[in-house]
């Protein structure tokens, strides 16, 4: 009886280390917005090159002097336009390329950051090589200094939330640009709950995107 037992323990247990593995490794979802664009019109090819995430973090007071703040280049992204205005879009951000541009000039610090946000304290670039924001509504706006809402979802370390960007578009001559505003999102919201010790300096939970793409027209 206990040979049996132990016979029908072993497949248990790997059935169980397969399903904690899978849990482990498979991205986290939570709530987002229910896609309402269309891929119907014509069809833009993100210029990766002419396109940016422009980010800001903070210590204990938001300004300034207590800040980083950098770039992350797209890897990808297509954008649809319909009777001459952005219907959809998605945007893919290669996490590998995010650097710190206020360190430029001091290669030792920069490593330092650079290789700390890339880790497992921040954004476990390894695990998490790509983070995305897809448009789910445009919207046109009336005032302000915007043309556009844009409703969409946000992913970062597997974790998509809903965002709305305030954003400047333009549709001209084969090419599309979307400026966003520059919007606070709550990192640990999104996995990234790293604390340095206090005598270093609180980080803020607060991080601040701002998105700028040009799309080209397929030909």
């Amino acid at each position: 009886m206990r040979k049996k037992l132990f016979s029908l323990a072993i497949p248990a247990l790997f059935v169980a280390a397969v399903m904690v593995s899978c849990k482990k490794d498979k991205p986290v979802t939570s709530e987002s917005n229910e896609v309402t664009t269309t891929k119907d019109g014509n069809q833009y090819t993100l210029d990766t090159l002419n396109s940016k995430v422009e980010w800001k973090g903070y210590k204990i007071f938001k300004s300034e002097s207590t800040s980083h703040f950098g770039t992350i280049k797209f890897e990808s992204g297509d954008v649809t336009v319909k009777e001459g205005k952005l219907e959809s879009g998605k945007f893919v951000a290669d996490m590998g390329s995010l650097t710190s541009e206020d360190l430029k000039n001091d290669a030792e610090q920069l490593g330092k950051l650079n290789g700390h946000l890339k880790s497992g304290d921040f954004f476990e670039v390894e695990k998490f090589p790509t983070a995305s924001f897809e448009i789910t509504k445009v919207t046109p706006a009336t005032e302000g200094d915007y043309n556009t809402l844009l409703d969409g979802n946000l992913t970062i370390k597997g974790i998509s939330k809903p965002v709305q960007f305030k954003a400047n578009v333009s549709v001209k001559d084969g090419e599309v640009s979307v400026a966003t505003e520059p919007k606070d999102i709550k990192r640990e919201e999104f996995g990234v709950k790293f604390q340095a010790p206090a005598a270093n300096g609180v980080i803020k939970d607060e991080v601040t995107l701002q998105i700028n793409v040009k799309a080209l027209e397929k030909k």
